[in-house]
């Protein structure tokens, strides 16, 4: 093979890799980002003897890699790619008889090895930038493994990366050598701008590049989390930029001719402000750039087990990517790296990227295990198994689809989603559209929601499709082929027919089917989960929707794409999945139970109707939790029973000895145990009386301390002048407000189930003159100040000079006297 023009620093690594590879089956090569290991190591292999004349295949993680390194090999050999270095990928392949080296996506390879485990004719597979860790690759390299073990033990396996645990991979791959090459880099300033966390991203992003551009000379790579964010930086940049300078955006949903553009050097006399996702960050070489200007952020899926969905996330990106990202700024010359925060913060990032397989939908994963004759993919090597819920959330959708038995092996459908290269739902979706003559329908949505920015970014999926069909762009062709491919391979027909796609959708994903909130654009689905419409999309106005992709957290969960449906399509798509039931809630502002006849899709309330109120547990425990909520004020509490409860509470601080807790946190965190046993057949508040809420509460006190109830804290203490004075247990300690010409010759402290009362002792106006807990003392001590006070207040009431002596009286003094 002819060598490259300019010496490259993997080469120095390149005599310890051909002969680890001769001596082994497998070896991990570590080099950083502009080494030269992606467009050199395959080229080198080729001489290898134990080659054999057979090919290589290049693993690439995103098909803007994979024609960035098929077209630099093929420039290094003087062909063009289809000769030697062939390329294979989902909107087209360029391969021939001469092919030698096949650069594909691993999502292409997967499909490759799973037709052919065998892999005929391929002597080595090159997982390259294996420490993005996408799903994709993770199950390639499993299965590469396995064919490895027990197929083809000459197959060379390596694994290429720029910054991962070379170690760890080399134990998984049986101790495989591991390789370094130190690279090139040329040095990079690194500075600092903490952005303002109220502004939005695109504008201190716009602010920064702006900044660079007038600091120093060179083109700009810069990082934004997606597309959106993306536009909407170059809008900001058109007017402010120097004539000169090219604004280039750079994402996955461009078309290549776009993509090339952007990786162009600049013309002769300008600069380029690159606007990039994360598809920048490895696998490419952008002439001209020397700058580079980092959001930190990222945009990654989470995958939600317990609700079978993906949503997208924007979230920090880890310190490798953005050590990767740095390094784009020092590939051709000494370089500048602008963060948009602080010096301090990178220690706080994650090392590294979380793997896809830890956080990602496994149907489609697992129906590839089964295709392969593996039920469990954690028998697997994987580097990181699969979480087991996540598997678990897969394994029971799959045999609802019909794809896998209940003991996870391949059944005859499963057999014909897997013909379709899609994922399952969407593969179910064609192939149930298809008996139903609408399969290129069907095909065409799926190739929208597969290849991104197909149809524009609108939320409306018929709206998109239908801009899709009527593109007349490369992509948009190549996709139109492919769908028809789809449907072909799912049997369509002459019958063939458009169709919505809205109940296309429900297909694929009857947990999204969504219903309106009746404000601001919320909808909820039939999972739970609920999203949100900005008010001026169309589909705000629907009352039912399909979604087929969220970005957000849950509670500000933005809806991406979606579509309608009609009412009697999902009574026509789920007759068999509607449930019929009863539903009782508690109206707070009637304080009452209203109950009514409910169709559901799981959280979808597709209609009601009113019902009486059924005089079960069930309602009883509603009501009474609901009353719980309202505040236990408004149950008919009378004197006696706010007393007895007070005795009791008392009690139970006094001595605790088992007597329950009646505060009123117990009350209500334990109303539907207590209350609503008493309850059964009321429907309000209002029918509620002192009985049943007398009953509810004493049934609280189990009946070996009722008896001692009266005993220990007694409702009324009997005073001298025979009256029965009720006892006050609000407090620390029993209260006792009584007159206190009544306690008139009382030489000893009453006392209540022998514990000594605080006396409140009143005027004949029933005001407090003195509290006491020694009355003896009193009479002794401050009886004579209260007297001198008292007596000119009340003359008509009795105030003697020894208390103790004087009978005591509940009468004033006749008249006269």
């Amino acid at each position: 093979m002819p060598a490259p023009s300019t010496a490259l620093p993997i080469e120095a690594a390149l005599p310890d890799l051909r002969e680890a590879l001769a001596a082994r089956n497998g070896a991990v090569l570590v080099a950083p980002p502009g080494a030269g290991k992606t467009t050199r190591v395959p080229l080198d292999l080729l001489d290898a003897p134990w080659l054999a004349d057979r090919k290589v295949v290049l693993l690439e993680p995103r098909r803007l890699a994979a024609r960035a390194a098929a077209a630099r090999m093929a420039q290094t050999l003087g062909e063009p790619v289809g000769g030697t270095v062939g390329l294979r990928v989902r909107l087209g392949s360029k391969i021939s008889a001469r092919t030698r080296i096949e650069v594909v996506t691993e999502g292409v390879f997967t499909r490759m090895i799973l037709d052919d485990p065998e892999l005929s004719g391929i002597g080595a597979v090159l997982f390259d930038e294996f420490h993005e860790r996408s799903l994709d690759a993770d199950l390639g390299l499993a299965l590469a493994l396995d064919a490895q073990g027990g197929l083809r033990e000459d197959l060379r396996i390596l694994v290429m990366s720029a910054t991962l645990d070379g170690a760890r991979v080399a134990r998984l791959m049986g101790e495989a050598p591991v390789i370094a090459s130190e690279g090139r880099a040329f040095p990079v300033e690194t500075r600092y701008v903490e952005r303002d966390p109220n502004r939005r991203i695109e504008e201190s992003v716009a602010d920064v590049t702006l900044r660079a551009l007038r600091a120093d000379p060179g083109s700009v790579l810069v990082f934004l989390p997606g597309q959106a964010e993306i536009r909407r930086t170059a809008d900001l940049l058109a007017d402010r930029v120097d004539p000169e300078v090219q604004v280039a955006p750079l994402y996955g949903a461009l078309t290549p001719a776009e993509q090339d553009r952007a990786v162009a050097p600049a013309p002769a006399g300008t600069r380029k402000v690159v606007l990039a996702t994360s598809i920048a960050e490895t696998s490419l070489t952008i002439e001209g750039v020397r700058i580079v200007v980092d959001s930190g952020l990222a945009r990654v899926p989470v995958y939600e087990p317990g609700l079978g969905l993906t949503r997208l996330v924007t979230a920090r990106a880890s310190r490798a990517s953005v050590d990767q990202r740095r390094g784009r700024a020092g590939r051709t010359e000494p370089g500048l790296c602008w963060r948009l925060w602080s010096e301090a913060g990178t220690k706080a990032l994650e090392p590294f990227s979380r793997p896809e397989i830890l956080a990602a939908d496994l149907a489609g994963l697992l129906l590839d295990c089964a295709a392969w004759g593996v039920a469990d993919p954690r028998t697997l090597a994987f580097l990181d198994p699969p979480p087991a819920p996540a598997l678990a959330e897969a394994r029971t959708m799959l045999v609802d689809l019909g794809a896998l038995d209940a003991d996870g092996r391949l059944t005859e459908t499963g057999g014909r989603l897997r013909a379709l290269p899609l994922p399952p739902r969407l593969a179910r979706m064609v192939t149930v559209a298809a008996a139903a003559g609408e399969a290129r329908a069907a095909a065409d949505l799926a190739a929208v929601l597969v290849e991104r920015g197909l149809g524009g970014d609108g939320i409306d999926l018929d709206a998109r499709i239908e801009r899709f069909r009527q593109d007349r762009g490369g992509r948009a062709a190549d996709m139109r082929r492919l769908a028809q491919g789809w449907a072909r391979i799912a049997g369509d027909g002459p019958q063939d027919r458009p169709a919505s796609a809205g109940p296309l959708l429900a297909l694929a994903y009857p947990d999204r089917v969504a219903r309106t909130r009746g404000r601001d654009g919320e909808f909820v689905m039939a999972s739970g989960r609920a999203g949100r419409l900005d008010l001026a999309s169309p589909l705000a106005r629907e009352t039912y929707l399909v979604v087929a992709e969220l970005a957000g957290a849950a509670g500000e969960a933005r809806i991406l794409a979606a579509a309608a449906i009609e009412p009697d399509a999902i009574e026509r798509l789920f007759a068999g999945r509607i449930e019929f039931r009863t539903e009782i809630t508690f109206d707070p502002s009637a304080g009452a139970l209203r109950a009514r006849a409910v169709r559901r899709l799981g959280a979808v309330n597709l209609g009601a109707r009113p019902l009486p109120v059924p005089a079960e547990p069930e309602s009883a425990e509603i009501l009474a939790n609901g009353i719980a909520a309202l505040g236990l004020d408004r149950l008919p509490w009378t004197p006696a029973l706010s007393q007895w409860r007070a005795r009791v509470r008392f009690l139970h601080a006094a001595e605790d000895d088992g007597w329950p807790d009646l505060s009123d946190e117990a009350l209500t965190r334990d109303a539907g145990a207590w209350l609503a046993p008493s309850l059964v057949g009321r429907t309000s508040v209002a029918a509620i009386t002192a009985e049943d809420l007398a009953g509810a509460l004493q049934g609280l006190v189990p009946w070996q301390l009722r008896s001692r109830l009266d005993a220990e804290a007694p409702t009324h203490v009997e005073v001298p002048t025979g009256s029965r004075i009720p006892v006050d247990y609000g407090a620390e300690e029993p209260v006792l407000a009584v007159r206190v010409q009544e306690l008139f010759g009382l030489d000893r402290h009453p006392v209540a189930g022998g514990r000594p009362l605080v006396l409140h002792l009143l005027s004949p106006a029933q005001r407090p003159i003195q509290i006491t807990r020694d009355l003896p003392g009193f009479w002794r001590g401050s009886w004579a100040a209260v007297r001198a006070e008292m007596r000119g207040r009340y003359p008509r009431h009795p105030w003697p000079e020894d208390p103790l002596s004087e009978a005591p009286t509940r009468r004033a003094k006749p008249r006269g006297t």
